[in-house]
């Protein structure tokens, strides 16, 4: 029994030694070893949350930059649309304004072209009676009192077709 405590003495004792030895060789360097391991994962997640709270925040900051974007575009096709609207009624308002001209030079053409017309009707009618009443009374029409005749029934007459036409007028309204 002797040779078994001893026995058991000196595997304790390499038992101890060989731990010193493998806890100098081997656990520092592995325990070293995972203390680096896990501090590298400890950075790469902290790393990561920071990369992911960054791109949360460009997220918000590009929402905002497209809200912005939006609400200008919105912005830009009302004014648009309103210029629009404005040129449009300028438009419409000038070719009102411009066939409203166009309207009044026309009539102020055909009332030249009535006066010239009844003119002209006035000169051939009074040259028509003098010649009519030269006919009828066989004598010569040419002084001034046979012309302020001829000129007192052109007057009449005229007022006669002015009465006509403005009935007509009224007719046609």
């Amino acid at each position: 029994m002797l040779d078994f405590s001893v026995t058991l003495i000196i595997t304790i004792i390499n038992l101890t030694i060989l731990f010193f030895i493998l806890k100098a060789i081997l656990f520092k360097p592995v325990t070293k070893f995972m203390a680096e391991r896990a501090q590298k994962v400890q950075n790469s997640i902290d790393q990561a949350e920071q990369d992911k709270a960054e791109s949360q925040k460009l997220l918000i900051e590009y929402k905002d930059k497209l809200k912005k974007a939006e609400t200008e575009a919105t912005e830009i096709l009302k004014t648009a649309h309103s210029n629009a609207e404005r040129l449009a009624e300028s438009i419409i308002a000038e070719g009102k304004e411009e066939a409203a001209n166009i309207t009044a030079s026309a009539r102020k053409q055909i009332e030249k072209e009535r006066q010239a017309a009844l003119a002209k009707f006035k000169l051939e009618a009074a040259a028509l009676i003098i010649a009519a009443s030269a006919k009828l009374s066989s004598r010569d029409f040419s002084g001034e009192e046979n012309r302020r005749y001829a000129n007192m029934m052109l007057e009449e007459l005229g007022q006669h077709i002015i009465g006509n036409e403005q009935s007509a007028a009224k007719g046609r309204v």
